[in-house]
């Protein structure tokens, strides 16, 4: 049996720039979406959130002299791209799913709501959730948890580059050590760059668990379904 039967995921949109180093690596889209049947053939209930940065990162942008705010609603296009991407790759390999944005932006995508998330979600379909939150000054992070928590999902499955959380970038610091488990306020504590501290407030104070994960290791979505212990647990 599954370990959890509804999910949140939640990718990065610079994981898919793969080897090129730059927008969407096509090797890279299609094993993500394999992945992602795999589990869905399970009977899990998925429910995606992509990043944008491959493709244009708000903040970024504002350092570069953009407007803040268009330059999060550049950040919520990209994401849109993404999200369309994961979807004809999905398609591709007959996987129903739903592109739903939030903002009105249709025949792109519906405009989000949970129930016709949920709805979608227990027909089988794979929801991608795109746009973020629909409103700037938020990342895809915050946007995880808040769909995470509207959808009702048993734990938001952060897949990344690196296999759990560590109590320094284990990038560029050799002796970072790895945490197993740890609490939402110990993060928050140590400070540790998981994810944005409001996304992680968010999950605390509604009991949304996460798992971080290295997702760009083929098998390895399927291993946390399974219940495998091999990325950080974060709990109360």
């Amino acid at each position: 049996m599954p370990r959890f039967n509804r999910i949140l995921l939640k990718l990065s949109g610079e994981s898919l720039q793969g080897q090129q180093g730059y927008g969407i690596d096509p090797q890279r889209l299609s094993d993500y979406a394999n992945q992602v049947k795999e589990i869905r053939d399970m009977g899990v209930q998925i429910g995606i959130v992509i990043g944008g940065g491959n493709i244009f990162r708000g903040l970024k942008g504002t350092s570069q002299g953009f407007d803040r705010v268009k330059g999060d609603q550049m950040g919520m296009l990209a994401t849109v791209i993404n999200s369309l991407a994961l979807s004809s790759a999905l398609t591709a390999i007959g996987v129903e799913n739903q592109v739903l944005t939030a903002i009105r932006m249709e025949p792109i995508g519906e405009f989000y709501s949970k129930w016709k998330a949920i709805d979608a979600m227990k027909q089988g379909k794979v929801c991608i959730f795109s746009a973020g939150t629909g409103s700037p000054y938020f990342t895809t992070d915050t946007g995880s948890s808040l769909r995470g928590v509207e959808i009702e999902a048993d734990v938001m499955l952060k897949g990344t580059r690196v296999d759990g959380i560590y109590t320094a970038d284990p990038e560029k610091d050799p002796t970072a050590t790895k945490f197993d488990d740890i609490s939402y306020d110990e993060i928050l504590e140590r400070g540790l760059k998981v994810m944005d501290l409001s996304a992680v407030v968010m999950c605390r104070d509604n009991n949304l668990p996460i798992y971080v994960f290295n997702m760009d290791k083929i098998g390895n979505l399927k291993k946390v379904i399974d219940g495998e212990p091999i990325g950080t647990y974060v709990h109360p």
